[in-house]
């Protein structure tokens, strides 16, 4: 098994073929968006591929750690996830082509009319442990 990340973005891929920003979809829109999402999630759930997934609010602060006292605080000019990353959901399959299958899968969650959204998934496998040196 290994284990994937699945980012959904707000920007930053190609333009997906439904793009209508959820900010403009019907209230019925985004519950059969939601609904989709957690039917997918529930079904990985039932095969024992789920991981966990969360979706992002908009709100989001730049931290580091700066010596002693408290550390400096920003919001920007960062690029910030917060404008980029939607949510995601992670992922154990038994394969790369399962991992491109379910992304696919997931992209085509439902949007405005109700038609998939066809939006780019961003797909990252998890870093593997590093090997033990023996020696």
């Amino acid at each position: 098994m290994a284990k994937y990340l699945l980012l959904k973005h707000y920007r930053g891929a190609p333009a997906p073929s439904n793009d209508v920003p959820m900010g403009e979809w019907t209230p019925e829109e985004v519950t059969a968006h939601i609904q989709y999402m957690n039917d997918f999630a529930a079904r990985l759930q039932e095969n024992g591929e789920f991981v966990d997934a969360q979706a992002l609010a908009q709100e989001g602060t730049w931290v580091r750690f700066d010596g002693e006292g408290k550390p400096p605080v920003t919001d920007g000019p960062f690029a910030e996830t917060k404008d980029l990353i939607a949510g995601w959901m992670a992922i154990d399959v038994d394969s790369y082509d399962r991992a491109l299958e379910l992304a696919a899968e997931l992209s085509a969650a439902p949007g405005a009319g109700g038609k998939p959204i066809q939006e780019w998934l961003e797909l990252r496998p998890f870093m593997s442990e590093a090997p033990t040196v023996t020696e």
